[in-house]
């Protein structure tokens, strides 16, 4: 391992010791650290007396290394491989690979040790994502690296090697790149390469059995909310024989899952045609031909309007999961008073009885702002409130004990009496 060695500052070092995968601007010392070294350079980080602390790759902002190790590797294929076979063994362990579970998220950042790096499979597809400039710069030495990891484990897990049949990688980051990197930023396959994105989304994979499209060419994201799988679930077997809100629906991964759960009657609501296209396309590739797929409505229209003219008691159990409101601490304000409005809009409506599922996925709202919206919005309704279950993002996203800020996705499971 021969990296330009950077050097912090004098009792800079303690975050590193606690094996924090962040290293920020201020703890830089410039005067020992080298000159003239660009964003995405692979750099050793030593403390102010010498000893080595890290591995890790620079970048321009507050956050100026990203940890890839706290042991002096070198940071190759081989290292890209360990890592992304230790990730394959973790979904193996949850069970999240699967014929009838084709959807799942491979790498989650740092949360599997491989800060800047996002990764979601869907069937024989993996969408990767890069969210700083070093993984940009690595990355077809890490699609190499997944496929070999995904040969690998093809060969070895017959009959079951259908869900380790890689064909595609897809590399979508032109949005989630910095904005100044002076990288070329287009989305581009590669491995392979399915049909033009004129004619996605194509492709099918199953969640728990259930079949959806996912776009990763056009899509938010990575073409799907994989995150809210377990939630999703949840809320599925809550639903028999209620009449269900889904607001802000996206895709409708919650109608799909509660009409699977026996629920009465299923309105989803979003402001966006397409999305609402989306998620008829997803009820019909379920439920079509059959008087399941009767008891779906769409709603192509503004959240808060529909909340402000829909009857009071026409839902048994309402779903809640709006985008990001905040995704930076200096509109915190705003987004918590959005998050009262909403929810309070909920529980002035919600039917005796009734089942809550609200979520936060605003990096800025931690759990305490989050729980502390919800409980105002409660308070000014009047109702009684009570919490049934604390929910987060999936297995699948784990967060590294190291770093809680990786614990993005807050949700409540409340009864509403």
């Amino acid at each position: 391992m021969d990296y330009p060695k950077i050097v912090l500052r004098p009792g800079k070092e303690e975050s590193l010791r606690r094996f924090h995968p962040w290293i920020f601007s201020g703890a830089i010392d410039p005067k020992r650290s080298p000159q003239g070294l660009q964003e995405g350079d692979t750099v050793s980080v030593h403390a102010a007396g010498g000893d080595f602390l890290a591995v890790g790759q620079l970048q321009i902002g507050s956050i100026a290394v990203r940890v890839l190790s706290f042991e002096p590797e070198t940071i190759d294929e081989a290292f890209y491989r360990r890592r992304l076979a230790e990730a394959l063994r973790l979904r193996r362990a949850l069970n999240l690979v699967r014929p009838d579970q084709q959807i799942y998220r491979l790498v989650h950042g740092e949360g599997d040790h491989l800060p800047g790096l996002v990764i979601d499979i869907y069937g024989d597809t993996a969408v990767m994502q890069a969210h700083a400039v070093g993984v940009h710069l690595h990355r077809q030495m890490i699609a190499s690296a997944l496929k070999q990891v995904y040969t690998e484990a093809e060969k070895a897990a017959a009959p079951e090697a259908a869900s380790f049949h890689l064909q595609n990688i897809y590399y979508k980051s032109e949005s989630t790149l910095p904005y100044k990197a002076e990288v070329d930023k287009r989305n581009e396959y590669l491995l392979g390469g399915a049909q033009p994105a004129s004619e996605a989304p194509t492709a099918q994979a199953r969640e728990n059995g259930l079949v959806f499209l996912p776009n990763w060419e056009e899509g938010q994201k990575t073409g799907f909310f994989i995150d809210q799988r377990d939630n999703r679930a949840l809320v599925g077997r809550f639903a028999k024989d209620r009449r269900v809100l889904n607001m802000f629906c996206y895709t409708g991964g919650f109608s799909v899952y509660a009409l699977a759960g026996g629920a009465a009657q299923v309105d989803s609501v979003d402001a966006s045609a397409r999305a609402m296209a989306l998620t008829d396309a997803h009820v019909q590739a379920n439920f079509g031909g059959t008087p399941v797929a009767a008891r779906h409505r769409s709603f192509t229209q503004d959240a808060f309007e529909f909340l402000d003219s829909m009857e009071k008691d026409a839902y048994d159990l309402i779903v809640l999961d709006p985008p990001a409101f905040a995704k930076h601490r200096d509109v915190l304000h705003q987004a918590l008073q959005g998050y009262r409005k909403l929810n309070a809009k909920a529980f002035e409506k919600i039917a005796p009885g009734g089942w809550l599922f609200t979520f936060s996925c605003s990096q800025a709202v931690d759990k305490d702002h989050f729980r502390q919206a919800v409980f105002s919005a409660a308070a000014a309704s009047g109702r009684r409130v009570r919490i049934v279950q604390m929910l987060s993002q999936g297995a699948d996203h784990p967060i590294n004990i190291y770093h809680p800020e990786g614990e993005y996705l807050k949700g409540l499971l409340l009864y509403v009496e």
